[in-house]
């Protein structure tokens, strides 16, 4: 069989957004794993090669034109989640986002099949393109490869000098948007930060770059919030953090928080699992079809995210080292291997 990915989106504003790390992890798993299908890689629709059986478009965009309208061969789609379409109060798209979703809503009608992260996705999915829900396949995605449960004291420890971070740190990492629910985090934190001796030094690691981008409202919202909540010395915001530097961020953690109002997938959840990492995550969106083992808080509820924090912090050596244990085995069953095992077979059903 041979399948064509294309590997940047058509529209040049999308283009300049990246393709993200799920195309290529996906094109090394297909490449790694699935040795029975040929792959071919294009940017513009003329330069697919004509004996192609599938076109898979690996990114989708409602308010981008990502899609080509009319399609010469059977196309596959994947759409992570339509956030900004559930929540249209958040996230307002103007009169041409409304028009060019309209568009791509169409020609995702035209696909052959989508793929997406979650049930919670797929729920979406149908809802609000009308999709027939027998084209819409789940499939779950997997932490990058690169992810691993650090113990060398001396890597971690040149990981916190590198970004200023102190020896026990609550971790967020993530973007600022709405959904990510940041200003519920630091409400909790207000809670917790106030009953933790100040001789323990703990603090709340903000990672991400958006924290360091001040043109962003919602990072302007947020440093406005740290200041009236007086809370700003027990905060640090390294900024973006190298890839080759995150196993030793999530895995110098006390534990990792994920507070959402919704998510389509939410990596750092299993980035964490398999760092070694406590993690409290949220009740909103995928999430529960992820968390596992790991403590679920109710994103609504400040008081509830600073319990779950403060008994995480509280845990015996014994208590966490075997709720790690269970974390990292529920973490296994999410690969890039079964991704690409089960994204070809989509392909299959389709031939």
């Amino acid at each position: 069989m041979k399948i064509a990915i294309n590997t940047l989106p058509l529209s040049t504003e999308h283009r300049m957004r990246g393709t993200g790390v799920y195309t290529k992890n996906l094109i090394d798993a297909l490449e790694k794993y699935e040795k029975g299908h040929s792959y071919s890689f294009f940017t513009r629709a003329d330069d697919i090669p004509k004996k192609t059986d599938i076109v898979h478009y690996p990114f989708f965009d409602p308010f981008f034109l990502t899609l080509p309208f009319f399609k010469q061969y059977p196309t596959v789609v994947t759409v992570h989640d339509l956030i900004p379409l559930v929540f249209p109060d958040k996230f307002p798209a103007g009169v041409r986002g409304r028009l060019k979703w309209q568009i791509q809503r169409l020609s995702l009608m035209g696909a052959a099949a989508i793929l997406t992260d979650s049930l919670c996705s797929k729920t979406d999915i149908v809802r609000l393109t009308g999709k027939q829900d027998e084209k819409i396949h789940v499939v779950p995605l997997a932490p990058s490869p690169r992810y691993k449960h650090i113990t060398d004291e001396s890597a971690l420890k040149a990981m916190r000098i590198r970004y200023k971070i102190p020896e026990e740190y609550v971790l967020y990492v993530g973007d600022v948007n709405w959904n990510k629910n940041v200003t519920g985090l630091l409400h909790a934190w207000k809670l917790v930060h106030t009953r933790i001796p100040k001789s323990r030094g703990c603090k709340l690691v903000l990672a991400g770059s958006a924290f360091s981008n001040t043109e962003l409202r919602e990072t302007r919202d947020i440093l406005q919030l740290i200041g009236s909540l007086g809370i700003g010395k027990s905060i640090v915001r390294p900024g973006f953090i190298k890839d080759e530097d995150m196993s030793a961020l999530y895995s110098g953690a006390t534990c990792l928080v994920l507070p959402s109002w919704y998510e389509g997938f939410g990596f750092p959840v299993l980035e964490a699992m398999v760092c070694g990492v406590p993690v409290i995550g949220t009740s909103g969106g995928s999430v529960p079809e992820i968390i596992g083992p790991a403590k679920s808080i109710d994103p609504a509820s400040a008081s509830g995210m600073a319990s779950a924090i403060r008994e995480t912090l509280a845990l015996s050596p014994s208590a966490r080292k075997s709720l790690v244990k269970q974390e990292i085995e529920w973490a296994r069953q999410f690969t890039w291997r079964r991704v690409a095992r089960e994204t070809a077979g989509v392909y299959e059903k389709l031939v």
